[in-house]
């Protein structure tokens, strides 16, 4: 090989390089064979990262690989192959050494240990000057799942950006005073992700400008992974420029669970994280707080005029809600006191409206209302709505005990029930189904009298409206309904029993069309009654 490619490719030599612990793809690329030379091990100190202290960088999209290069970083001359040494580097370098073989790494003095506490912006910045040609500095890096990543650099370079190398440096050099070792070994075992760690020593060699674009095609979720290998070995100006790129750009759920946490592993300096922290931290969190907002929520879609936005914003904040939410990890018990004054509200509004109907004699939804201009039928389906919307959140939260007992005393709704048109009131038996399900299917679980009290009241209003529940089911699954009622009614006393299968039967006989059909809980209350008279007998005899 001529002079003057040789002179060519020294141009090249940067301030670190890189050489690979496994073959490259072609090594014949950088070595020619006829003039490579066996390797040599070499026997000087290193200063090396003891197994308990190790680094560690998170897995990142990007599969870590022991055999990749350094692209626009590494001189491809310095680039070498086990068993073989290159013949451009056949005159090495001063202080830079050729074989990447296993070199004993003994610890110089105290072991150095790596523990991620604080991360503080210093008074000054030193920028290091990269034009240095002295590669003094080895780090042998080996990966947590094998395979490893030989660096060799400046030791001016690695000093001034990473507070924790320049630390080693120094006390490799205290160990090897007087033996004229010019070589630094610095040996980092367990490294989670090789390429990560590369790639953050790679930023101490940009400019501010530069670092924002790399991290920029690197992306949030591997940004995320170079902000902790560069707290790792404290190299401040990578976690500066980390944190700004990453509280300037949006983040997905995933990539924020990781940021968060991160940041509850690392202690930064406030002053560098408190961007971050408004972003994912609600100055005022606390219980009260949350359960204030879910208030002004319910209220707002229970007086919401407008249909699909109120139906769009009740699956949101239903969701929102619920127990098993995805939304909120550390649960606080809902305020059941908020969630019953919006019933309750609801309830008056409901009153309200069928007194305004019962008085038009059943023509009410032709008649226009002066606040809202929307006809009476429409606007007691809403309030129905919201009734039952705020039921299901109460049976999520196992809660919707005492709301039994509320919609069994509706006396005033009972009574103007049977004085409304058939299209008006059928609403109210929508509310009593959403009950008798709720029991039915074993998800609302309340005492005797609730029962009997619920079924007392608005068990003869279900079997007059059941026809016009049937057309207009709005989500009703009849079949479930029918079900439900026959195994609500069996958990009462056979007494009462008695009196409401007796009703349903008569009712039965004449509409059977437009009735329920409960003959399968019918023919059990049957047998419990007179099939198995002695039993009975004996227990009314106690």
């Amino acid at each position: 090989m001529d002079d003057s490619f040789r002179k060519r490719q020294s141009s090249y030599r940067r301030s670190w390089c890189c050489s690979l612990t496994v073959p490259p793809s072609s090594p014949e690329a950088f070595a020619n064979p006829k003039h490579s030379k066996p390797l040599h091990s070499n026997s000087k100190k290193s200063s090396t990262l003891s197994k308990h202290t190790s680094i560690s960088v998170p897995n990142s999209p990007q599969s870590s690989k022991s055999g990749l290069g350094l692209v626009g970083r590494i001189d491809p001359r310095r680039i070498l192959s086990p068993g073989r040494v290159s013949p451009i580097d056949s005159s090495p370098l001063p202080g830079s050494i050729q074989e990447p073989g296993p070199v004993p790494s003994p610890a110089v003095g105290a072991t150095t240990h790596l523990k991620p506490e604080s991360i503080r912006t210093p008074s000054q910045r030193v920028r290091p000057g990269c034009g240095s040609n002295v590669f003094d500095v080895r780090l042998n890096l080996r990966g947590k799942r094998g395979g490893g990543l030989i660096l060799e650099m400046n030791s001016e370079v690695l000093s001034a950006n990473s507070e924790l190398f320049a630390g080693l440096i120094r006390d490799y050099r205290k160990g090897v005073v007087g033996s004229g070792s010019k070589m630094c070994r610095i040996e980092v075992p367990e490294v989670e992700n090789l390429t990560v760690f590369r790639e953050t020593i790679e930023l101490m060699f940009d400019d501010d400008d530069d670092v924002t674009k790399r991290l920029s095609r690197m992306g949030v979720y591997k940004v995320i992974d170079v902000l902790e290998a560069s707290a790792g070995i404290i190299f401040t100006k990578g976690v500066l420029s980390c944190l700004t790129y990453l509280e300037a750009v949006p983040w997905t759920e995933e990539e924020e669970e990781k940021l968060r946490s991160l940041l509850t592993r690392f202690k930064f300096d406030d002053a560098t994280t408190k961007d971050i922290l408004a972003r994912l931290y609600l100055l005022d969190s606390s219980a009260d707080s949350q359960q204030s907002l879910a208030r002004q929520l319910v209220w707002s879609i229970t007086t919401c005029t407008d249909v699909n936005a109120r139906n769009e914003l009740k699956l949101l904040v239903k969701g929102l809600l619920c127990r098993s939410s995805v939304y909120d990890k550390d649960h606080h018990d809902l305020n059941k006191d908020d969630i019953y004054d919006v019933c309750r509200s609801c309830l008056t509004s409901l009153v309200t409206l069928f007194n305004e109907a019962s008085e038009c004699d059943g023509i009410s939804h032709e008649r226009p209302v002066k606040e809202t201009g929307k006809p009476m039928i429409e606007r007691i389906s809403r309030q129905v709505d919201n009734i039952n919307w705020l039921i299901d959140i109460l049976l999520d939260w196992q809660i919707a005990e005492e709301f039994v007992d509320i919609w069994g005393n509706q006396r005033e709704l009972l009574q103007m029930h049977g004085q409304t048109s058939p299209m008006v009131r059928y609403e109210l038996s929508r509310v009593s189904a959403i009950l008798l399900v709720a029991m039915g299917t074993r998800k609302l679980h309340c005492g005797s009298n609730s029962r009997s009290g619920l079924l007392e009241a608005w068990f003869g209003p279900m079997l007059l409206d059941f026809g016009w529940l049937k057309r207009c089911q709005k989500g009703l699954d009849m079949k479930g309904l029918e079900e439900a009622m026959g195994q609500t009614l069996l958990t009462l006393p056979l007494k009462q029993q008695y009196i409401l299968f007796t009703e349903w039967f008569q009712y039965f006989s004449k509409h059977s069309t437009d009735c329920p059909n409960l003959s399968k809980a019918f023919q059990i209350w049957w047998r419990r009654s007179f099939l198995r008279g002695c039993e009975t007998y004996a227990i009314e005899s106690r």
